[in-house]
């Protein structure tokens, strides 16, 4: 659960991530890379995950009708989020 909740707090901070891409090309029977490009991207903090990390509860002491409930709520959350994006 420590891992869950490391990296729902790294997507709530924002992170940054690099990203190689290399290209290849046969020539006289060997492979050589001709190109290769290396790329940061920054990802923004996320709200969401922030407020779910505020939010927390502890999910393995729910029954199973109390986490149906707890689904029925996110989904609900998510479609009214989705609803304001489309929106705007």
């Amino acid at each position: 659960m420590d891992k869950l909740k490391d990296a729902i707090l790294r997507v709530a901070l924002g992170y940054s991530i690099e990203e190689v891409t290399e290209e290849y090309d046969m020539k006289d029977g060997e492979l050589r890379l001709i190109k290769r490009k290396e790329t940061k991207k920054d990802v923004p903090p996320d709200l969401k995950a922030a407020k779910l990390l505020i939010d927390e509860k502890d999910y393995a002491a729910l029954s199973d009708e109390e986490l149906e409930r707890e689904r029925e709520r996110l989904l609900e959350e998510y479609a009214k989020s989705q609803q304001k994006t489309e929106d705007v």
